[in-house]
């Protein structure tokens, strides 16, 4: 192909005596007008390149209807009133209605589809005020991470004129007598955008008021990497303060809010594990943590007698991980991994099993929300072939009735297809368990288009799911394929620490053992292999093509983390990275990184398998630039004639909020991509 001019700079950077060089450091001016040109041009080969992929239109079209769904989000009650999200199919975005009975006519309370005309403002994280009269809510424009929030009545559905700028991953924690919100933001730059290299503090934004005006109520300056996020008890009475420097260990403080002139106690400031708040009685706070636990406890802490030979256990580590732990009407709802998928048990206050939470299948549970003193709680199940249904649960009698369930639309059942676990042993020997998903009757003659997905990291459980995306995939007549690799947190601290800093391999060694097993056992062969992954998986992604490149016929990263060298200079948000990448400051974690970093073990005359790089504009987790440099750099080293596209798509960021037309458009193109790359037949308008 003849692809655009990406220029090449003599830039050589030295790590710990290492000459390295980084032809294209001038793609990370995202501002520059030679980036918008760049841009423009890749983007003039790639779309028309896949529009005239012959069965891109009949690809679209099923993904379409396929998509068309009702689907609800998990009701929560507060206030006296319900809340829950709902998209009839094929809304761009979906819409908050709120309703006195859970079983009454709901009305409209947001609808972000009449933010934008295009459909790329979102609704991101919104809460509720505790008398139910108001909700504080945030927007993101075009997928970006950072939020303006803003305030509405509930009975009118009129916005106040209350509005808070330079956020990103807060949320709203109301005062109890509802007069307003603790929230964390950043400092302003002097662009008069928030300042994301700098860390957040604490403000109590009092409703009526200018953000100028809201109080400071803490930062960290000790150590200027930290970021406090507030919580408020459910009784109240105390300030909850979450604390976080990466994602491997965190502290936890408080602020008793009835106490005047009290200062915020450090209730947890060791660094030793990660602890994560599930509520409180008076003075005893309930915490979830992996210390002395891998596979993570409950604990009660008496903050008058906080020492660690105080602790009590209410909930005891067991040989499966516990993912998450809720207290709803005097109970403790634990929600496990069992070879990841999902199980829940109820528990008593003083940690004595009551009954198990039945699930019909090998799925994904989550929700579990719900009051101290309320023993009703919603939660959702689904599966690779089983859209999401949502129930209505009471913990005190196990008594579980469907509230809504979605069903499957274009034509398809969930019994034309057959979803199993196997389990391989990686290149260290190591079980990993992988689910396979294909339609019934699938031959294994080592000719089926196959998927191979995967994420592996940051302690994220890859457990079953449903997609439409997918489920075109597999009525193409593709194979798909998702391993748990290490990294993730499908069996605790360990495994997950396993694929991290100097271990990292690990997760490309278990991702390439996958990849065989498949060929081995005749599922498909290397030229029907393709492998897919987003943001830590398009790192994953570009890892294996680079190492193993004639072991994969097709290759989709998208907005993946690809120059490891220099990732953590893009904000603040991706330096934390590092507690599962480690950094190239530092000589142990340098070697480690450029061993794999894919821009950097890209080399001159090899064939690459053919790759199609996706990722936005306005991505501003995984700035793009990665992707573009990458892409310059790879379709530099082609050695032959195998295509290598990127896609940047506009008005778009990491993935969240993206409006349903561009997630099909973006879907259409990649199944496109891959029907022509591996030879799928049956697939013409």
């Amino acid at each position: 192909m003849s692809y655009p001019e990406s220029r090449r700079q003599d830039q050589v950077d030295t790590y710990h005596g290492v000459a390295v060089a980084d032809p294209y450091r001038w793609l990370e001016n995202l501002d520059g007008a030679a980036i918008k040109d760049w841009v423009e041009a890749q983007n003039a080969l790639s779309q028309p390149y896949l529009e005239q992929i012959p069965g891109r239109d009949r690809i679209k079209r099923r993904l379409t209807e396929f998509w068309n769904y009702e689907r609800y989000g998990t009701p929560f009650k507060e206030g006296g009133q319900y809340f829950y999200t709902r998209n009839d199919g094929l809304q761009d975005q979906s819409v908050l209605y709120v309703v006195a009975a859970i079983d009454a006519e709901p009305r409209v309370l947001i609808d972000p589809n009449t933010f934008s005309q295009d459909a790329t403002i979102s609704l991101g994280d919104y809460k509720v005020s505790p008398d139910g009269r108001h909700i504080a809510y945030s927007l993101s424009d075009g997928g970006s991470d950072w939020k303006t929030w803003k305030v509405r009545a509930i009975d009118s559905g009129r916005d106040l004129d209350d509005k808070i700028a330079f956020t990103k991953f807060t949320g709203a924690a109301w005062s109890k007598d509802s007069q307003g919100f603790y929230y964390s933001r950043y400092p302003a730059g002097q662009s008069g955008h928030g300042d994301g290299g700098k860390s957040v503090a604490i403000y109590y934004h009092l409703l009526g008021d200018q953000q100028s005006d809201d109080r400071l109520i803490y930062d960290i300056e000790d150590h200027p990497r930290r970021d406090p996020y507030p919580f408020v008890s459910e009784d109240g009475r105390y300030l909850v303060i979450s604390v976080w420097e990466g994602y491997n260990a965190n502290g936890l403080y408080y602020l008793d809010l009835h106490e005047p002139g009290a200062g915020v106690v450090r209730l947890l400031d060791e660094w030793d594990a990660l602890y994560f708040y599930c509520g409180n009685d008076g003075p005893i706070f309930y915490f979830q943590t992996n210390r002395d636990a891998p596979m993570s406890r409950l604990v009660a802490i008496d903050i008058r007698r906080p020492q660690a030979e105080q602790w009590r256990e209410i909930i005891a580590e067991s040989a499966q991980p516990l993912q998450g732990v809720s207290l709803v009407g005097d109970h403790f709802v634990a929600e496990y991994l069992k070879d990841a998928h999902s199980h829940a048990v109820i528990y008593d206050k003083q940690g004595h099993a009551v009954r198990q939470v039945a699930f019909a299948d090998l799925g994904s549970a989550g929700g579990f929300g719900g009051k101290a003193d309320n023993s009703e709680t919603f939660y959702s199940f689904t599966s690779f072939t089983a859209p999401p249904a949502v129930y209505r649960y009471n913990v005190a009698t196990g008594e579980s009735q469907l509230f809504a369930r979605a069903e499957m639309q274009g034509g398809i059942k969930p019994e034309d297809f057959t979803t199993k676990q196997i389990f391989y042993h990686s290149k260290d020997g190591t079980r990993v368990p992988m689910f396979i998903v294909h339609r019934h009757g699938l031959e294994l003659d080592g000719a089926n288009p196959t998927l191979l997905y995967g994420y592996g990291g940051f302690d994220i459980s890859l457990t079953p799911y449903y997609s439409a995306s997918w489920l075109v995939w597999l009525e193409m007549g593709g194979v798909l394929a998702i391993p748990n690799l290490r990294g993730g947190g499908e069996y605790g601290h360990h495994w997950h620490m396993a694929g991290t800093k100097l271990d990292k391999q690990n997760v490309f060694d278990d991702f390439i053992a996958a990849a065989q097993w498949l060929v081995d056992n005749s599922y498909t062969s290397p030229p029907k292999l393709a492998i897919q992954g987003g943001s830590n998986g398009g790192l994953l992604v570009g890892a294996v093509m680079t190492q193993r490149p004639e072991l994969f016929g097709a290759a989709l990263p998208a907005v993946g983390v690809l120059d490891m060298l220099r990732y953590h200079t893009a904000s603040a948000n991706a330096r934390n990275w590092s507690s599962d990448y480690g950094l190239s400051e530092d000589e142990e974690e340098f070697k480690a990184l450029y061993a794999y970093s894919p821009y950097h073990n890209l080399q001159e005359g090899v064939c690459y398998p053919p790759t199609l790089i996706t990722t936005a504009d306005h991505d501003d987790r995984v700035v793009p630039w990665h992707s573009f440099k990458f892409a310059a750099a790879l379709q530099n080293a082609q050695g032959c004639d195998q295509p290598i596209l990127i896609r940047v798509e506009t008005r778009a960021g990491h993935g969240a909020g993206t409006p349903t037309w561009m997630q099909i458009e973006n879907i259409a193109d990649q199944w496109a991509f891959l029907a022509q790359t591996l030879g799928m037949k049956g697939q013409r308008q």
